[in-house]
């Protein structure tokens, strides 16, 4: 049985809630059980110095936990004067996740800057950053086509993200942190809404873990997106 008492290819509760933002262009609160992170877009009419003149956009993103995000109190990066590796590795991933199903050409010379704050961590924070990530970021889209600034939406197809790991119980799906802090494995992955993979994260933390297993977590992981992706889609009020 696994702590939460949930199946193996169960997820936590998630809910995407968006439109808690008064002020920025695109946002969502992303809950996944007691995960819970902020992600709110803002749309710039610039882009940065190595893509001006090329008609081309970006979309990049900022990712930080509050102090008492956590069980104990942590010190803000801003006060410490310099990013952890921890909190720029995600960021970048996030990005590379929501540009994965952009198309910058379309989205011309504006820029996207999402930010994801943890508001309370328990396992699972950059899976649930990108999967609120993408719902804020097709809200703010949604906004910038009614205001006639584009004529196609720049979004090719949807993303999220879901973690897996092994345990005593095996691979299971979606982890908590009293189950990361004791897994065999733990991974990371980053899927379209049609199945097609962006990104795989997997590390073995106690023993080396087989090709049959890794099998195991990728189809665990395609049946959590898949639900995401239909969270993702009645957040944004579509039907498919």
């Amino acid at each position: 049985m696994r702590p939460s008492g949930r199946q193996i290819n169960q997820m936590r509760a998630v809910t995407l809630e968006p439109g808690v933002s008064k002020y920025a262009e695109g946002s969502c609160l992303a809950r996944f059980g007691d995960t819970h992170v902020l992600c709110t877009a803002t749309v710039e009419e610039k882009v940065p110095p190595f893509l001006r003149n090329t008609g081309r956009g970006w979309i990049t993103a900022e990712y930080g936990m509050l102090p008492r995000s956590t069980t104990e109190r942590t010190e803000r990066e801003a006060a410490k004067g310099k990013q952890s590796g921890r909190t720029q590795e995600i960021q970048r991933l996030i990005g590379r996740s929501l540009r994965a199903v952009t198309d910058l050409g379309a989205l011309g010379e504006r820029q996207v800057r999402v930010d994801c704050d943890v508001l309370q961590a328990d396992g699972g924070t950059r899976t649930a950053a990108i999967t609120g990530a993408f719902v804020a970021l097709s809200v703010a889209m949604a906004g910038v086509m009614k205001a006639h600034k584009l004529s196609t939406n720049p979004l090719s197809g949807s993303v999220a993200a879901i973690s897996c790991g092994i345990t005593e119980n095996g691979p299971v799906l979606d982890l908590d942190y009293a189950e990361d802090v004791k897994a065999r494995a733990d991974a990371n992955f980053v899927m379209t809404g049609d199945g097609k993979l962006v990104e795989v994260q997997g590390t073995a933390e106690a023993a080396p873990f087989s090709r049959d297993e890794l099998n195991k977590l990728l189809d665990l992981a395609a049946h959590g997106i898949a639900e995401l992706v239909q969270l993702q889609n009645r957040a944004l009020g579509r039907s498919a």
